[in-house]
């Protein structure tokens, strides 16, 4: 599928979704946010699709916001529904589809871009790619669950210190403070994403699901519920078939073939 701003590859159980605004830096207007949201579902409802790769066309991830888009007095459709209708959906999808995500950093992520980026479940970044909490810069305040995102990846003095100043962060140093898992050698990046997100697509998808779960719930539970929810979900994923098929191949001493189910 390819309509303009976003382009979708499926191939291997691997959905590539691509930003496709290289002229603006894979800036967002509303038309690219509203069918990254459609191809986000498409992704999540094709049983198909058991990992997903979010990247970006031409030199950078994203930009963030358009603002020729903002500042047009006609296009700009205002701070609210640019969050409310655009951002917060897009980040609300990314944690709730039960895939892995895997954004794939080829290049700047700025503002909105970078939040996204970090939001996902899984960050590998081009080693000349780099990370900016520009908000401040022109009078904003981070948004895209930036300020809910960074500082449990990073810690909450770092994490000021980068939204109010705007420092421009370089893969290498995002990776030292955690904020991204690993780092790809500019020659070797697209291969290296495809690896990975096809090394994803063939573990049990259901269990990653479940696992993602756990994760976000852990975000706001105490210790008892999220024991609670362990036991819960580790019950569910005993009753599936890639658990089935795990035991047995670990007993016949073979790889396993899991299906996602």
């Amino acid at each position: 599928m390819s309509n303009n701003s976003i382009e979708l590859k499926i191939e291997n159980s691997v959905a590539c979704i691509s930003l496709n605004r290289p002229e603006v830096f894979n800036s967002f207007n509303r038309e690219m946010a509203l069918l990254l949201q459609k191809t986000l579902d498409d992704c999540d409802s094709n049983s198909s699709v058991r990992a997903i790769v979010i990247t970006g066309n031409g030199k950078a991830f994203c930009a963030g916001q358009d603002l020729k888009e903002v500042t047009d007095s006609e296009l700009n459709p205002g701070f609210r529904k640019i969050l409310e209708e655009h951002y917060n959906p897009i980040i609300q999808k990314i944690r709730n589809i039960e895939k892995p995500i895997v954004a794939a950093v080829n290049g700047v992520a700025a503002g909105a871009g970078a939040n996204i980026a970090l939001a996902c479940d899984i960050v590998v970044a081009n080693e000349h790619a780099s990370f900016i909490q520009a908000f401040s810069k022109i009078g904003l305040v981070p948004d895209s669950a930036g300020t809910f995102f960074l500082p449990r990846l990073i810690g909450f003095q770092k994490a000021s210190a980068l939204m109010m100043l705007g420092d421009k962060v370089t893969a290498p140093e995002a990776l030292t403070m955690g904020m991204i898992y690993k780092i790809f050698p500019t020659a070797l990046f697209d291969e290296e994403v495809k690896n990975l997100a096809i090394n994803l697509a063939q573990m049990p998808t259901k269990a990653i699901g479940l696992t993602k779960r756990l994760l976000n719930q852990s975000m706001n539970n105490n210790l008892e519920q999220q024991l609670a929810l362990e036991s819960d979900l580790q019950i569910e994923a005993s009753s599936s078939l890639d658990y089935n098929e795990g035991v047995t191949a670990f007993v016949e001493k073979r790889k396993p073939e899991f299906k996602g189910n």
